[in-house]
């Protein structure tokens, strides 16, 4: 049964509907392969009895023939969506213990369309982290390690359980969140196919949040053609969520193998940092000449506003926070740590519920918020958002269809080895994905090559807004024309 795990989303949606095997025979594989990867940490809270049960509602469907697009594909959630009896603790201990009495919009999607539930995957506390070590459950160990070594590695964050759990055989794709880099950054750790669709594009409802005009949900897939044929049914316009956009979702796995024929891929010169791997340099010039190989035009573009992103985003994202974690208190539900007044409660939740991380950040977002500071801090990091997106929009309107840069500025590195003297040290990580999130654009991060220690990397392709399928066709390329990317050994099993 243990093949089961290795047949991609595409392949058991396939197989499922030729009956060569059925639902709950998935299921169960896939619950064994968690159960024996328990030393990853990749799951907060598993649910094979749930999983069970879908899959065989699933299995009944399709003997009817009433079967949906994902009927019995066993997916994992990260544990920022909210699951109706089922705990949400966005990987806080502040929320220890909540079980929401409703569903997210796009969870509800998923299982309309006939997806099985095996649980919630570890996440960065409250989405804020770029390595999974900030989570209150401790933090996720990535599937891969470098040749020759037994360190841990990171797998990225936030969305570093799903990304974890999708690399390691443990599910056949999973949700994910995208604030500055969370579904890409973790995707080409991983050797995964990560996609931050246009903000909009799927509803926020029932999304724990972190900043809510930056934050965006999407995917982390085995393959390109995964990633889409999961985007398709976790997005839709929602009236529960006043930023959903009203637009009809198109068939992205239909604009899988399209190719990229006389289509013009943007090179931003100003992402050629001082410093840059010679590596992760060498991947993109092999990636601009995938492109042209393949019969695409490439032409160097200027984002002129791209050094002032990183430091804007780190404005922006702490002050949305601050706003939006405001909210636990210990007063309507999740932790509350008795104190000798209300106040004093207030206080004594807050500081044994967040972590280090969103305790800093909260406090950042509350100091440029503030009187005095937020013209100087907070007014002119949105500026630096609006030319960021007029960089792109110049871009865009000169004829560029895709943009492609490196996803990360290195491989994975060690659990530890970065930001605990210097949180910017960790920050950096982020460094060619919040550009994207600051316009609202979308970004995919798809598998590329392999570092000299034997570890993913990945390339970014960046698009126009709402046109993710343009995505899809250059990601399709990239995945086809590099060299294929074995799955990492089994060292936990």
């Amino acid at each position: 049964m243990t093949g089961l795990t290795e047949l991609t989303l595409a392949r058991a949606r396939d197989g499922l509907q030729q009956k060569q095997f059925s639902a709950v025979e998935l299921a169960r594989a896939h619950i064994d392969a968690i159960e024996k990867a328990r030393a990853l940490n990749a799951f907060i809270v598993e649910t094979p009895e749930k999983a069970l049960a879908m899959a065989r509602n699933s299995d009944g469907r399709i003997a009817k023939g009433d079967a949906g697009p994902l009927e019995g594909i066993p997916l994992g959630i990260k544990d920022l969506y909210c699951t109706e009896g089922v705990q949400t603790t966005a990987g806080s201990h502040i929320l220890e213990g909540f079980v929401p009495p409703y569903e997210s919009t796009v969870t509800a999607n998923l299982w309309r369309d006939g997806a099985v539930m095996l649980g919630k995957l570890n996440l960065d506390e409250f989405a804020m982290g770029s390595s999974n070590e900030t989570s209150y459950f401790g933090p996720v160990i990535s599937p891969w390690r470098r040749q020759g070594s037994n360190t841990p590695l990171v797998p990225g964050g936030s969305s570093g359980g799903s990304a974890a759990a999708v690399a390691a055989r443990l599910c056949f794709g999973a949700t994910a969140t995208d604030t500055g880099g969370s579904i890409r950054q973790p995707a080409a750790f991983t050797g995964t196919a990560g996609i931050k669709p246009t903000y909009g594009r799927c509803s926020r409802f029932g999304i724990v949040a972190f900043a809510s005009s930056l934050d965006q949900a999407g995917p982390i897939a085995r393959t390109v053609r995964d990633a889409a044929i999961l985007l398709r049914s976790m997005a839709g316009h929602d009236f529960k969520d006043t930023t959903s956009v009203d637009m009809p979702v198109p068939d992205f796995e239909a604009a899988v193998g399209r190719g990229v024929k006389d289509l013009k891929i943007g090179i931003p010169k100003e992402y050629r940092r001082d410093g840059m791997p010679a590596e992760i340099e060498n991947l993109w010039v092999q990636g601009v000449a995938w492109m042209k190989a393949a019969g695409a035009k490439i032409a160097e573009i200027s984002l002129p506003h791209t050094r002032y992103a990183l430091p804007a985003y780190y404005i922006v994202a702490p002050a949305e926070a601050s706003s939006n974690l405001a909210r636990y208190d210990g007063v309507r539900y999740g932790l509350r740590v008795p104190g000798k007044d209300i106040v004093d409660m207030y206080e004594r939740t807050r500081a044994a519920g967040f972590g280090k991380e969103v305790r800093r950040r909260i406090m950042i977002g509350t100091y440029v918020l503030s009187a005095g500071y937020y013209d100087a801090y907070y007014v002119r990091a949105q500026k630096i958002r609006t030319l960021i997106k007029r960089d792109f929009g110049t871009a865009f309107a000169s004829g560029i269809d895709a943009i492609l840069t490196p996803a990360t500025p290195t491989a994975a590195f060690s659990l530890g080895e970065k930001g605990s003297a210097d949180p910017v040290e960790m920050y950096l990580n982020d460094i060619f994905t919040v550009t994207v999130n600051m316009a609202g654009l979308p970004g995919i991060a798809v598998p590329a090559g392999i570092s000299t220690d034997g570890l993913p990397l990945g390339l970014q392709v960046i698009g126009r807004a709402f046109d993710e399928e343009t995505l899809f066709s250059v990601a399709h390329v990239i995945e086809q024309s590099a060299p294929k990317i074995a799955p990492p050994e089994k060292w936990w099993a």
